[in-house]
């Protein structure tokens, strides 16, 4: 379902699995919190579908297979584990995907802002931007304490089109999760899904309903350039 928009003003990117490739510090605290528990590790594969689901997702994937015989294993402390390790280690091995420095790069010169909309918490989220150091940063981060409701609600993309100061409808959103599109869809903007993110092997991205699907973050600027009007 492809659609021309009259000027791209805007290009705004869910954050885990989309913008920053997460998932190796997450399969790293995860193995460390199951040593700690002295089970074995969880591979790289298994682990990956979960990420985008968040912290209690993954922590639920990687200790199914043990939950029912140890009644010590609580989720919830499992989970506030996990996330304690993390905000210690956030940005250990993440780095933007392929493509997307190149992209962001891009945007700049073609004075085009761009921003993130993630329904990961802002604890999390800020030093992870603020490590990763992105050039140029964007102009408007949108995490669920600065909003009522979370993706797939349009909530957080409609606030990130006020902050920056662009018409939703001539603005695009990139994710990686059928929620993303969703929200993309029911904000009025052009949706693209990321099909090299954090996605099951059971999930079909043609059935998400969004206008584009790019297999890798380097198709992303190539996309833009010829899809869209750039003033």
């Amino acid at each position: 379902m492809t659609r021309h928009i009259k000027k791209l003003e805007a290009v705004l990117f869910d954050l885990d699995g989309t913008l920053i490739d997460t998932a190796a510090d997450f399969h790293r605290i995860i193995n460390i919190l199951l040593s700690e528990k002295n089970l074995p590790t969880i591979s790289y594969e298994d682990l990956l579908p979960s990420v985008s689901d968040g912290a209690r997702a993954m922590v639920e994937r990687a200790f199914s297979k043990h939950i029912a015989t140890d009644i010590s294993l609580e989720i919830t402390s499992l989970q506030n584990r996990l996330l304690e390790l993390y905000l210690a280690q956030t940005c250990v091995e993440s780095r933007p995907f392929t493509g997307i420095t190149d992209t962001l790069t891009w945007l700049e010169q073609k004075s085009i802002p761009w921003g993130i909309v993630t329904n990961k918490p802002w604890l999390y989220t800020e030093p992870l931007m603020r490590q990763l150091n992105l050039k140029p940063a964007a102009g408007s981060v949108i995490c669920p304490e600065h909003i009522e409701q979370k993706k797939p609600n349009p909530e957080g993309l409609l606030l990130a089109c006020q902050q920056l100061q662009c018409r939703p409808e001539n603005s695009v959103y990139v994710g990686d999760h059928i929620r993303d599109i969703e929200a993309g869809n029911r904000a009025g903007m052009v949706t693209i899904a990321a099909a090299y993110g954090y996605i099951s092997q059971d999930d079909n991205i043609n059935n998400w309903n969004s206008n584009y699907n790019i297999q890798t973050a380097t198709e992303l600027q190539p996309l833009l350039a010829s899809h869209f009007t750039i003033h």
